[in-house]
């Protein structure tokens, strides 16, 4: 990959509907037949957790082939009070440059932005083959557990990498996923429309 053939920019209003269809077609099938990132990315710009300065798209060549974005949340602790994090996704590659550099580019940058504006740590759902390579590690390794799911529960899919070094030292407690995340799958269907057809299809490894 040539380290100088893409640039990393804020989204601008004209890019969403271009940034959707990318989500579209990086997720369609993967996790469900068909999906629903690009309508969660519709609704969390408009969430007063999103965090716009870390709303970010890739180019190459001037078109849109990748993004990532952030939403504010927090770690309710077990002693009271809640500590601050971040939380990230949908990320996403075009299908056809996946395996190429570009995620970890993408990825790298976006962290490295969230530290500069003075976030502590991001939590997240993830595959650790992947993630693991820009430093996270599982969540459980902070005393941090997933939503309310037992301590004992198999949570190796929750991730965390601290943006400031110690920032959760000494914080336990139970991470909550931003409501916004939580689309109604008939609302869904319906913002679908507004794309081209595609195919739903029930495949092998997908968790929903």
């Amino acid at each position: 990959m040539n380290i100088n053939d893409y640039v990393i920019r804020l989204e601008k209003k004209e890019d969403r509907r271009k940034v959707e269809s990318l989500i579209r077609e990086s997720f369609w099938n993967v996790y469900r037949p068909g999906c629903l990132e690009h309508y969660v990315i519709h609704v969390l710009r408009e969430d007063p957790a999103f965090v716009p300065e870390l709303d970010l798209v890739m180019e190459k060549d001037g078109v849109i082939i990748g993004q990532n974005m952030f939403m504010k949340t927090v770690i309710e602790n077990d002693g009271g009070g809640v500590t601050p994090v971040l939380t990230m996704g949908p990320i996403c590659i075009a299908p056809e440059l996946k395996r190429k550099g570009y995620g970890k580019k993408l990825l790298d940058h976006s962290l490295e932005l969230a530290a500069e504006c003075g976030f502590g740590a991001v939590l997240f759902e993830g595959n650790i083959g992947f993630y693991g390579k820009s430093g996270f590690t599982h969540a459980k390794d902070f005393g941090i557990r997933y939503n309310d799911m037992p301590s004992d529960a198999d949570t190796s899919f929750f991730l965390c990498k601290e943006l400031v070094t110690g920032y959760l030292r000494g914080v336990t407690g139970a991470y909550r996923t931003p409501k916004g995340y939580y689309v109604d799958e008939a609302e869904t269907g319906e913002f679908d429309k507004l794309f081209p057809p595609k195919q739903k299809l029930r495949l092998p490894g997908q968790l929903f």
